[in-house]
């Protein structure tokens, strides 16, 4: 039998809010994300990487500190550590390795940990069920990298998008009818209004053919459709720490300031781990916002380790993990979707439920 490991892609932050590790973890999003502020040479970038970090690093510092610390990583770990028992559950024999984009354990170590171990095959899946370009694409695009930069030659499956799982999407909107009912809430009263927050993403990956936000709208929506509630609104949290650079619109701060009703259930829906965007800007930032207001703020607790969704992702990678050789984008179907050719990630062989989505 094939022997496979499961590569589960991740963002990382740091686990400690220090500067030893928050510094560097800045450094690299600012080095990696260089293009959005025009030419510049190695030499600039780093030098510029390291003066905006350093900048930051105070600020995003203060808030690991208010939440205790990242609870990311450690949550990556359960993560990993549940869907190697559920594949082993189902008779899928297959070490989940960790590889994050930004810190520890890298892309590159996990990949060198899978080829230490005698895997003959990868199956590399971003955890970002919405697929963006610095997210699921930037990551699949590292794997790439490290593999012919490592010169080893291995079947390597692509996952990209996956928000329109069935069975996702069903347990995201049943977390959020548990808040409402936890709360005696009701969305069509008029009253209470459901809010999807969204990771931001610069305007200019847009401009350049990402299609992110129309994968936003369509998870909120599906969702929506889901609770038989088509009132709601989404806002993005933007990361405006780059001077000149336009993020989408319109940012979830603003949706706070001008929704009508009496209370708001937020839902955070580009996140699949509890984490500074949501412990940090929206319980504590967006919270002040809202209760400044008089609005009541409920928000939907991520539901990372959850059975349900350990099992999608054991669904996305089980049929790959099995295969004994590559597999041709569309014939691999998971809960009814047919996994295509992605169109943001369009190196052959990367699948996707998200090509069938009109723009």
């Amino acid at each position: 039998m094939t022997k496979t490991a499961v590569l589960l892609l991740n963002f990382g932050e740091p686990e400690h809010p220090t500067r030893e590790e928050v510094v560097p973890f800045l450094e690299r999003i600012f080095a990696h994300n260089a293009a959005l502020m025009g030419p510049a040479t190695p030499e600039q970038v780093r030098a510029r990487s390291r003066r905006l970090a350093e900048e930051r690093a105070d600020g995003l510092i203060a808030e690991y500190e208010a939440i205790g610390g990242s609870p990311l990583p450690a949550q990556a770990r359960e993560q990993a550590k549940l869907l190697q028992a559920e594949l082993a559950r189902r008779g899928v024999d297959a070490p989940v390795l960790l590889g994050m984009q930004f810190t520890a354990p890298t892309i590159a170590e996990a990949l060198a940990a899978a080829r230490a171990q005698g895997v003959q095959q990868v199956v590399a899946l971003p955890v970002y069920p919405l697929s963006g370009p610095s997210t699921t694409v930037a990551a699949l695009d590292e794997v790439d990298a490290e593999l012919q930069t490592s010169g080893w030659r291995v079947t390597l499956h692509r996952l990209s998008g996956w928000h329109r799982h069935p069975s996702y999407l069903r347990l995201r909107a049943e977390a959020i009818a548990r808040v409402l009912d936890a709360h005696h809430l009701a969305l069509g009263d008029g009253r209470t209004r459901l809010v999807f927050s969204a990771h931001g993403t610069p305007m200019k990956y847009l401009e350049e053919g990402s299609r992110y936000d129309v994968y936003v709208r369509d998870f909120c929506a599906s969702v929506a459709a889901r609770l038989e509630v088509s009132d709601y609104v989404i806002g993005y949290q933007n990361h405006a720490n780059r001077p000149g650079v336009r993020w989408t619109q319109p940012e979830v701060d603003a949706v706070i300031a001008e929704v009508d009703a009496d209370a708001v259930v937020v839902d955070a829906v580009s996140f699949m781990h509890e984490q500074s965007e949501t412990l940090a800007e929206l319980d504590h930032e967006l919270r002040e916002h809202a209760e400044a207001r008089g609005l009541k703020f409920y928000r939907v607790p991520v539901p990372h380790a959850e059975p349900e969704f350990i099992g999608v992702l054991a669904d996305l990678v089980e049929p790959f993990a099995r295969a004994a050789g590559p597999l041709e984008t569309g014939t691999v179907a998971i809960g009814g979707v047919v996994l295509r050719q992605c169109r943001c990630q369009p190196t052959p062989g990367t699948h996707c439920m998200n090509p069938a989505i009109p723009d």
